[in-house]
């Protein structure tokens, strides 16, 4: 959850480091601190809030020279968001500094044999305990900080990224990962490194990033190539240093308010590149390499069970309607955070579908690597290049939409759907579960849904509009029915994420088996009504609705009359096969969201305790 940065070489640490926390904080941003060393002096500096607050206390507190340095945003898990709490923290000696992100969860008794060894805690956090035990082994046993780590954390439990600064090597830093994730970024000839969460603080700096593989730990020093070792039997690892994809404009803001609008605005550009190269409309052939290479474990799998967590989870509830309709192979949905602790029947017949916009979402790597063990196939859909998911499984497909820095999910869930929309049309055609005409005529329609997602978002004022007459309300329900009932959960997830406003999703059909009692006067219901799939039923829904009063916000297919009679409000989407509507019913629910949240002057991108990637369970 947490951002981790840092920096060893020439140039002036605190710049780099500060604006690293800036484009970190979507990570968590309840608390934050750096460190900086001058050659002489340890100069920290800590405090609860946002990077904001940090720059202006600095200001008044500390010095900001030095070449080598960390800093930490944090999203709390032990102890309460506060300055004492806040990352980095120090050793009882004042010589070593960490910063932390992850679990131990076996602090609580390595804790207390070191206050029966003399040590006293100031915070209540697992990372300070973490930091005494790596001084205290470093202390007793006579070794070098490197060595002071490894074995400290062979007696840890949990997850952990770390960066640990020793004042008496104040030109090395050691850097160690387990379930959460690090990057290095490596400077030309080696003089100079880049520490980080993911590569987006030193992006302007180098190309060039060594992602640490679990239980691995680096030893960065200037003028030095990484020495990378595994922590549990110390052999050496070689340092596999990549080539980064992304560039700086993918991570600034380019003009929008917040960077959720810009990602909203940017789903036919991400959509189009989740299809180039992979749908040949002329050729009626799609290629994905990673489902090419592997096309006989899906086609002979007796069942394809989904895994995720959050956004994601809708999206695979959208596959689930995909894969059963076109492909007609059983599909199962889990919570990733629930399929991992229970006792799941997996067989070696089972493809699994693992989906994460980051690659580390620590629920889904493990339920992952569950799923393995029982001999299932895993296949990763993931945003983020490099990332653990992208390397814990057995084959899969990146998404392709370009960094995601606003915290609630827009673009990875419309790129996620494109995905699993080729993967269920191949297998389709393949399995001969789909005629050749209507592959065609589903090819070539999914190929103008870039175009028809930036016709829709023309019409933000309209929506815009909208937002103004129900930024008070409190509470508000998603009805959708078929394709677009995960539509329905995903609107009023976002709404909640946003704006703070308690939103309920349902299948439409299910409004009458309980939340009917909800409606009022006061109640606002987003109804979902495109032409094709059940809309007579719909229809009929939403007068049921409106006979108790309710204000109903109608989703539609362009040229809709029935509903237009009915609802207080109409959004119009064009024409479109009912498999694709979900790429574009979502769109008008994220803008309704997103205007709400900004009318009631709620922080869009950094909703509070909330974190774009949840990487600690």
């Amino acid at each position: 959850m947490c951002g981790i940065t840092g920096y060893i070489g020439y140039r002036d640490a605190y710049p780099i480091i500060m604006n690293g926390l800036k484009r970190l904080e979507y990570r968590g941003y309840d608390s934050s601190g750096v460190m900086l060393f001058d050659g002489k002096n340890i100069n920290l500096s800590k405090t609860k809030g946002k990077v904001s607050s940090l720059e202006e206390k600095v200001s008044q507190e500390i010095s900001t020279e030095g070449s080598i340095g960390v800093g930490h945003t944090r999203w709390a898990t032990h102890g309460i968001p506060n300055d004492v709490n806040s990352h980095p923290h120090m050793s009882q000696s004042g010589n070593l500094v960490i910063v932390h992100n992850g679990i131990i969860e076996n602090y609580e008794a390595l804790k207390q044999e070191l206050v029966s060894r003399g040590y006293v805690f100031h915070s209540d956090t697992d990372t300070e305990v973490l930091i005494n035990l790596i001084e205290e082994i470093k202390t007793q046993e006579g070794v070098k900080l490197g060595q002071a780590v490894q074995i400290a954390l062979n007696q840890v439990i949990g997850a952990y990224a770390i960066a640990v600064f020793d004042r008496a090597k104040p030109d090395e830093m050691v850097v160690a990962k387990l379930g959460s994730p690090i990057a290095i970024g490596v400077g030309d000839n080696f003089e100079e490194f880049f520490v980080a969460s993911d590569a987006s603080p030193f992006i302007e700096y180098t190309k060039n990033a060594i992602y640490l593989e679990d239980e691995e730990l680096a030893i960065i020093k200037k003028g030095r190539k990484v020495r990378v070792r595994k922590i549990k039997d110390d052999s050496a690892i070689d340092a596999n240093i990549q080539e980064l994809q992304m560039n700086l404009e993918q991570i600034e803001k380019g003009g929008y308010e917040h960077f959720m609008l810009k990602e909203i605005h940017e789903q036919p550009r991400a959509i189009i590149d989740t299809l180039r190269g992979r749908l040949l409309v002329n050729e009626g052939i799609i290629k994905l390499s990673g489902l090419e290479n592997n096309m006989k474990r899906f086609l002979n799998a007796e069942r394809i069970i989904i895994i995720a967590c959050g956004t994601s989870w809708h999206a695979g509830l959208v596959a689930e309607y995909i894969f059963e309709e076109f492909v007609r192979i059983p599909v199962e949905v889990e919570y990733a955070s629930e399929f991992r602790y229970r006792n799941p029947v997996i067989t070696e017949k089972d493809v699994v579908i693992a989906i994460s916009q980051s690659g580390e979402t620590a629920d889904t790597l493990a339920a992952i690597k569950l799923a393995r063990s029982k001999g299932a196939f895993v296949f990763g859909l993931c945003n983020v290049v490099g990332s653990s998911i992208a390397r814990e499984n057995d084959s899969g497909a990146y998404t392709h939409a370009g960094p995601e820095i606003g915290v609630a999910s827009t673009k990875a869930f419309t790129t996620q759907i494109t995905v699993l929309l080729l993967m269920a049309l191949r297998l389709a055609r393949a399995k001969g579960t789909m005629s050749s005409a209507d592959y065609r005529m589903h090819l070539q329609e999914l190929e103008l849904i870039p175009q028809k997602v930036e016709e829709l978002l023309k019409i933000d004022d309209h929506i815009k509009e909208i937002a103004k007459e129900y930024l008070l309300s409190t509470n508000f329900l998603y009805l959708g029915r078929g394709y677009n009932f995960p539509v329905a959960l995903e609107g009023a997830l976002k709404l909640k994420e946003i704006s703070y406003i308690h939103a309920e999703g349902y299948p439409a059909a299910e409004m009458k088996h309980g939340p009917i009692a909800l409606i009022d006067d006061r109640m606002p219901v987003v109804v979902i009504a495109t032409s094709k799939g059940h809309y007579e039923k719909v229809v009929s829904n939403i007068q049921e609705i409106k006979s108790r009063k309710a204000k109903i916000i109608a989703v539609v297919t362009k040229g809709d009359t029935s509903v237009r009679a009915i609802a207080d409000h109409i959004i119009e989407i064009p024409e479109v096969e009912e498999a694709f509507s979900p790429l574009l019913t979502t769109i008008p629910l994220q803008l309704l969201s997103y205007h709400i949240a900004v009318m009631r002057n709620c922080n869009v991108d950094q909703p509070r305790n909330l974190a774009k990637s949840v990487t600690v369970e």
